[in-house]
């Protein structure tokens, strides 16, 4: 079961651009946003780590962006 909820990626999708997303569209979506998430984070966890920190700021997504 994904953890993003469905209806917060479709709502995403529609004011994005999409006119209607199928269910497996919907399910799609939330499977790549989620493994997106995830390789950001780790990615991110590295800054924080490097800087000597546990906790993610917003300049460690900053530089994970960049970095993917």
């Amino acid at each position: 079961m994904a953890d993003l909820p469905i209806a917060a990626v479709v709502r995403i999708a529609k004011q994005s651009g999409a006119e209607r997303v199928g269910s497996d569209g919907a399910a799609a979506l939330v499977a790549k946003a989620e493994d997106y998430i995830a390789e950001l984070v780790k990615e991110a966890n590295k800054f924080a780590v490097h800087a000597g920190r546990k906790t993610i700021k917003k300049e460690d997504i900053a530089l994970a962006v960049k970095s993917l």
